[in-house]
């Protein structure tokens, strides 16, 4: 359980707005409050009941500073799981301030970041994953993360995790009574029955490591980087993809000389996309650092959009790009197809696979590009609703379970006793506890919360 400090901290951006909320909870959420706010119902909080809303006025000692309304949530019924009041004010970053230091001198501590969400999980209210989720749904900058991390929050990943915990908890609890009472007439385990239910288990959690980068494309988004030498349009396609002006476009070599960057949502796939400095041989020293930036943009992203000019033969600049892109996720586009053809594509294809033909200018083939991103990072018909993983903690206690998993079916195989199979299973089970939380270490859920946002 929680400490008995109540804590408080601002809900809303900081900012001009119509409703600004200062979010209390803990033991004494509704005293505290009283000290600073008057219903015109003369009704003290203290004496509300729950899932109440109270209108009235915000004093600083004898001066009203705002009108006001708060909202009484009772334990256990509330966000956190504790006595909850969130005060409605008026927008506006010195008022909400002024507010919420009235509420901390009357007696409340500052909220750390994401401590409203760790207290709903101490106090039971939901698992590290549907924490997680909550996390996700706030950063979402599409509508496929939006609801991907809705199922989450709601319990997708960790109806999954407990169906597949549920069914190795029963074969271990089968495996150590038979071990452990072997006067007792205890059935003994079938083996092919018990290799099917690891099997079942060692696919399904594959299935959602499978689906890790995917969904990671829906909810947090992927690197990904325009390369491409001098001219070849590079600008022009990073203003396609953004809608906007987003970078200067001159017909003059170099004019990118420094990396810029946007995140751009593409049917709904979020790229975080980098246009890079034309790269070619340079005596220019501005020009230079901007190339070498652009080489270490093309060598630490996860999907790069290599761009040639379809209008001009290809050159050594081009060649050597090529054979930077080898082994890469790459999407080549021949650009400037509203021009006379003079590449020759076959080059490029049989290196980097088949090219995609735009014309950056005019928007012609921004569908077939948008499509062919979406098929590349697995985002195209991505179903939103089944249970995926969306973050590094979670992919690697699935790994850890897979490992033990796949012990688990290597000792079938060989024939090894029941204890050394139970001793297998019960480190997929404690990998997989540790993802939902029930048997996670401080430091985890620390560093889980620890990057949430304030006032959440």
């Amino acid at each position: 359980m929680t400490d008995k400090t109540t804590i408080a901290a601002i809900s809303t951006p900081m900012g001009t707005g119509g409703v600004g909320i200062i979010r209390i909870s803990g033991e004494n959420s509704m005293e505290i409050t009283d000290k600073i706010f008057k219903a015109f119902s003369g009704k003290a909080l203290a004496d509300s009941e729950g899932y109440r809303a109270h209108y009235g006025r915000i004093f600083d000692g004898e001066n009203a500073v705002d009108e006001a309304i708060c909202l009484v949530f009772r334990a256990p019924h509330s966000y956190t799981g504790e006595n909850v009041v969130e005060i409605n004010c008026h927008g506006g970053i010195f008022l909400t301030k002024k507010i919420l230091r009235l509420v901390l001198s009357n007696g409340a501590s500052p909220a750390a970041p994401g401590e409203f969400t760790k207290r709903a999980f101490l106090n039971g209210k939901m698992d590290l994953s549907k924490a997680e989720g909550v996390m996700s749904l706030i950063s979402a900058q599409g509508e496929q993360g939006a609801n991907a991390a809705y199922n989450l929050l709601e319990g997708s990943l960790s109806r999954k995790i407990e169906e597949i915990n549920s069914s190795l908890l029963s074969v271990a609890a089968h495996m150590a009574a038979w071990v452990d009472y072997p006067d007792d007439e205890i059935e003994e385990i079938d083996d092919t029955n018990l290799r099917n239910t690891v099997q079942t288990a060692f696919t399904e959690i594959n299935t959602l490591l499978d689906r890790f980068d995917s969904g990671m494309a829906v909810t947090a988004g992927v690197d990904a980087a325009i390369v491409g030498k001098p001219n070849v349009g590079k600008s022009t396609l990073m203003n396609l993809l953004t809608g906007y002006d987003r970078s200067i476009v001159t017909a003059v070599e170099g004019t990118t000389r420094d990396v810029v960057e946007e995140t751009v949502n593409l049917n709904g796939c979020i790229l975080r996309l980098s246009d890079t400095a034309g790269m070619r041989e340079t005596g220019d020293i501005v020009e230079k650092i901007g190339v070498d930036r652009s080489r270490k943009k093309l060598e630490r992203a996860a999907v790069i959009f290599a761009v040639f000019d379809l209008s001009r033969e290809l050159s050594d600049e081009d060649n050597e790009l090529i054979e930077m892109c080898k082994g890469k996720t790459v999407i080549p586009i021949i650009n400037k197809t509203d021009l006379d053809r003079k590449a020759d594509i076959s080059v490029i294809e049989n290196n980097l696979g088949k090219c995609v033909a735009i014309s950056a200018k005019d928007g012609d083939g921004y569908d077939e590009l948008c499509d062919t991103v979406a098929t590349l990072i697995g985002t195209k018909d991505f179903d939103t609703s089944a249970a995926m993983l969306v973050n590094e903690r979670q992919r690697l206690c699935c790994e850890n379970a897979l490992q033990s998993l796949q012990e688990a079916l290597d000792a079938i195989d060989f024939g090894l006793t029941l204890d050394a199979i139970g001793v297998c299973i019960d480190g997929a089970i404690s990998a997989l506890l540790e993802l939902t939380g029930q048997k996670a270490s401080e430091a985890v859920v620390d560093e889980v919360f620890r990057q949430f946002c304030v006032g959440k």
